[in-house]
């Protein structure tokens, strides 16, 4: 939690004051231009093995199976839906992301200094990245994983080894929806076979091949340009494992696309999703151990959990706590988080030594490459004039309020 009333989009780098104290020197990393960038995910590999699967089982093996026109129509259905699937999932995984900054640079082949979580958990600061080298939207997230800025970032797909953003999207989302109505057409054409296969086993064998077929416990595969004979317990035996795997993978895609529905229906974005719930989760905590909300003049609990936006890749809160006492905002309690002690601590130093207040550590002896100098740009003033922020009280910790824009 924050007592000083300021809202800022990122966080400023807590310790070390130039470019190179918030990245590792001695590593780099290329930028992944999109999903077929190498080393490939395990989770890709395993989608296109299935789609594999299910379209040798579905076309070779069951569809061939049923009477005419239900053969027909399943053909058609199933047809369409992995063929779009297989469009758009190509263009989902091929379509580059990332920021229009970051594309017109063409910098993928040389190394970028890799952003080391254990300084900072942030590497946009104030709409400027650091390692892109470039100023970027409010909608625009470091991507980790691919090592770049991805435009209107929404999350990095594992299925697709690609970041989803504004580029590639809605190539996403049809491929989770025809893939959903893929599955589940097939899932039906194979219920039905296994259920006629008691019932009226003769109404699945009409296709002319079945005429030199004299057993009716052989079966035919691979219907009609290459008839291989089987067994019916062969048959039943991988309709079972596909049903198995087709209910698995079809309950995942009904959850991921009813997710991302709500989504679309709410105007969110994934990362909006997961920031708004941790900071549900961070409110709910405090209210559960007794800590009063912050409220404005207006009774509107909880400003500081939107104001600030917390850390994603910082789970782990501390039990800790303050209370602020501030003119306009009134009381703020809470616990607070590793990074935002050492802030504290390092006002309480620059207090002591009768300097004013200092966002970060100690003034800066180095210069950010590519970092534009402003003039008190996080809204600090030295010393105690008219100018500064104006004092409030911490039990103890000195802070300051928001100074009048």
């Amino acid at each position: 939690m924050s007592c000083f009333g300021r809202g800022l989009r990122r966080t400023a780098p807590a310790r070390g004051s130039s470019r190179n104290e918030l990245v590792t020197p001695s590593t780099a990393s290329l930028s992944r231009v999109n999903g077929w960038a190498c080393p490939p995910h395990s989770f890709q590999l395993v989608g296109w093995t299935i789609y594999s699967y299910m379209a040798v089982v579905g076309f070779g093996i069951y569809i061939p199976l049923l009477p005419s026109p239900w053969s027909h129509m399943a053909y058609s259905l199933t047809g369409i839906a992995f063929i779009v699937h297989l469009v758009t999932h190509l263009a989902a995984v091929s379509i580059d992301p990332a920021e229009a900054g970051v594309r017109a640079k063409k910098s993928y082949s040389n190394p970028l200094p890799v952003f080391d979580k254990k300084k900072q958990p942030h590497v946009i600061h104030n709409l400027h990245c650091y390692l892109c080298k470039i100023n970027v939207d409010p909608k625009v997230k470091h991507c980790g994983v691919c090592n770049k800025c991805i435009e209107d970032f929404d999350h990095h797909c594992k299925w697709l080894n690609n970041c989803v953003g504004g580029q590639n999207y809605w190539y996403f989302f049809v491929t989770v929806l025809s893939a959903t109505l893929g599955v589940l057409v097939l899932l039906m054409v194979i219920l039905f076979i296994f259920i006629q296969h008691y019932m009226d086993p003769g109404s699945l064998r009409t296709a002319q091949q079945f005429t030199s077929v004299l057993s009716n416990g052989t079966w035919l595969v691979f219907l009609p340009l290459a008839p291989l004979e089987t067994s019916s317990g062969s048959l039943l035996a991988v309709a079972f494992l596909t049903v198995m795997l087709a209910t698995g993978s079809l309950l995942l895609l009904v959850h991921l696309l009813g997710f991302h529905i709500y989504l679309l229906l709410n105007k969110m974005s994934t990362y909006d999703y997961i920031i708004t719930r941790r900071r549900g989760q961070a409110s709910q905590q405090d209210i559960e151990m007794g800590f009063p909300q912050s409220s404005d003049s207006n009774g509107n609990a909880g400003q500081n959990h939107q104001q600030m936006e917390p850390p994603i890749d910082c789970d782990a809160l501390l039990s800790d706590s303050v209370s602020c006492k501030n003119q306009e905002t009134g009381t703020i309690s809470s616990r607070l988080s590793g990074s935002f002690c050492t802030e504290l601590d390092n006002f309480t130093k620059s207090s002591e030594k009768g300097n004013g207040f200092y966002y970060g550590t100690e003034l800066p002896t180095q210069i950010i490459p590519g970092e534009v100098v402003m003039d008190d740009p996080l809204g600090w003033r030295l010393g105690g004039g008219a100018e500064g922020p104006r004092a409030a009280q911490c039990e103890g910790v000195p802070c300051t309020d928001r100074a009048h824009q």
